[in-house]
């Protein structure tokens, strides 16, 4: 289930507090975001925890009453009570949300630049 830290911290993390669900056939669980990129997001292992890692997960982070970003994720790690999630499929839509978001919050275009670069390579 581990991987190597070297290519887990391939895209910059961005700590973003955010309401956020993750979902899994009939579980739904309320979860604390700690950080996302545009691979990925690192969530609290919320309790009880009863998700398949076999399985795809679903996540919404509500940005607003009527903003979300939305992607289908497979778990990665589970480490200190924190799991780590890979994007899998993510709406257009809800790519330009997350990239705006990335974007304003690492303050240099260029910077954006290669990581949506680095996100192409994948």
């Amino acid at each position: 289930m581990s991987e190597h830290p070297a290519n887990r911290r391939r895209f910059k993390r961005i700590a973003f507090d955010a309401r956020t669900e993750l979902r899994q056939g009939e579980y739904i669980w309320p979860v604390k975001l700690i950080d996302l990129s545009l691979k990925g997001l690192l969530i609290e292992r919320p309790e009880p925890w009863l998700g398949n890692v076999d399985q795809v997960f679903y996540v919404d982070i509500h940005l607003s009453d009527d903003v979300d970003i939305e992607m289908d994720v497979q778990l990665k790690h589970e480490d200190h009570g924190q799991l780590g999630f890979v994007c899998r499929h993510i709406s257009l839509e809800s790519i330009q949300r997350l990239r705006r978001l990335i974007e304003l919050n690492l303050g240099d275009p260029q910077e954006l630049e290669q990581e949506l670069g680095a996100l192409i390579e994948v």
